[in-house]
Formats: structure tokens, sequence, C-alpha cells
């Protein structure tokens, strides 16, 4: 092999290490935080000390579901976070169908209306909407709530569906109409089964996002309606102590639980890899 051959050989061995090296380490910083959280979720103590802990309990998350506060807050984000995932999967659908289907003027302002949650700091929508919402007398934090999780967690949604419609394939439509269908008949026999995949993603991270919001959420609560990282972020301000590290753990495996949810319904194979608009 010739020295200009071995150089290349060399550079791709080190391309390779490099590239697994950064990987490693990304899945560590990932990874090490969730167990350091799940250990000290179950730590027997009663105060924060050194790991490991010396015998595990639950006595933690007993104490995180006594606290009438914390229990409230998660009742209102599951209320939230189921509402606005029913509107706004119905809402991204009906948009993605109609900025797939339309060619107008201004139809990329109007697709950057929608995305634009994903580029405003969640602080600036925040305070926005608070002064918004003030100003046309919605002073309850239940519709305020709503208002904002279906504001941050539509891109999701609408992005999903819309990466679905591109993907299908469009004869199918066009001979269920040739065969006699009408469109509302085209539509939900034809065109509705080939996007579900992407519906059903947009859902699940509609959730998800819906479940972990803080920022908008501390502007739109109430003393009496909250979210619980609102509830989480107000208890580690009173007195810090592990039901916060019981309330991560609780919140990761709602995340597991969509995850599952998601592989069974769609299956990561057609969600990132091949055929996943068949």
């Amino acid at each position: 092999m010739t020295a200009d051959g071995n150089a290349k050989v060399w550079g791709d061995r080190l391309a390779i290490t490099g590239t697994n090296m950064v990987i490693g380490l990304g899945l560590v910083f990932l990874i090490v935080p969730l167990l350091v959280a799940g250990l000290l979720a179950f730590d027997a103590r009663d105060y924060l000390g050194p790991l490991p802990p010396p015998g595990l309990s639950l006595h933690w998350f007993e104490k995180l579901f006594s606290q009438d506060y914390v229990v409230d807050g998660l009742t209102t984000s599951l209320e939230i976070a189921v509402l606005a995932t029913v509107i706004n999967v119905v809402i991204g659908t009906a948009a993605a169908v109609g900025l797939d289907r339309g060619e107008f003027r201004g139809k990329g302002v109007i697709m950057g209306a929608f995305l634009s949650p994903l580029i405003v700091p969640a602080v600036v929508t925040g305070f926005a909407l608070l002064l918004f919402l003030s100003k046309i007398g919605v002073v309850s934090g239940f519709p305020r709530l709503l208002a904002g999780h279906i504001i941050i967690t539509l891109p999701y949604a609408l992005r999903a569906t819309l990466a679905s419609l591109v993907g299908r394939d469009k004869r199918l439509t066009e001979a269920a109409l040739i065969l006699g269908a009408t469109e509302k008949q085209a539509f939900w026999s034809v065109t509705l089964p080939l996007i579900r995949t992407g519906i059903v993603t947009g859902a699940v991270f509609t959730f998800a996002i819906s479940m972990d919001d803080v920022a908008v959420s501390l502007f739109l609560t109430d003393p009496t309606t909250y979210t619980l990282p609102v509830a989480l972020v107000s208890n580690m301000r009173a007195s810090f102590d592990l039901t916060i590290a019981a309330a991560a753990v609780l919140l990761v495996g709602i995340t597991a639980i969509l995850i599952i949810i998601l592989e069974r319904l769609v299956g990561f194979d057609r969600l990132i890899g091949q055929g996943m608009f068949r």
C-alpha cells in the first residue's frame, strides 16, 4: 500500500474513533444525570447525602404524592396535555393538508407563523401571551395554560403530519377520485390511513412537550391552577429535598411510556428508517 493509501486509512480510523468518542461522551452526558437522579429518588436517607445511598426506599415518592400541591399540579398537567394533544392533532392535520394541497401567495409566511414558536424564546412567548390574554379579559389559569400549550406544541403536530403528507403516494388519492370517491371519502379512506404515522408521532411529541414545559407555564398560572413543573420549581425554591428527584423519575417514566407507545403504534423503523410512509 502506498504512503497516500496508508495516510487515508489512518485518517479514516481517526475519524471513526473521534466520532465514536463524541457519541460516547454524548451518551454519558445524557444518561449519567438520569442515573444519579434515579439513585437519589430511592435514597433511604432523609437528607441529600453522598452517593451511593446506604439503602433504598420509596419514601420520597410517598412524600411527593402526599403533597396536595404537587398532586394538583400533576392533575392539571395531564388535563392540559391531553386537551392540547387532541386539539393540536385536529388543527395540525387540517393545516398540514391545506398547506400540502394549496398553492397560493403567502404560503411560506403562513408556514413560518405556524412554526414560529420553535424560534421565539419561550419566555417571550409566555410574557406576550400573558399580556394579550389579560387585555382580552382571560384571567383564569386553566384557559391561559391551555392556550399557551396549544401554541408551543402545535409546530410538532404540524411538522410530523406534513412530513407524512410529503412522503405519501398522491396517485393513490387520485385513483380513489377517479374511481368515484368524493374528496371527503378519499381523505378518510386513503389519505388519513397513509398519514397516521405522522399524526401519532405528532400527538406523542405534543403530549411530551406539554408535560415538560416550564418557561411558558410560569407566566400563565394562577394561585389555584398550575402545572407539575411549576409546582416542582416552587417546591425547590421553598425547601430543596429529594422529592424533586422522585418527580424527575416520574417524568422520565412517563416519557418512557410514550416512547413504548410510539414504538408499538408506529415503530421506530418506520418513523426514522426505511418504509416510513409505506
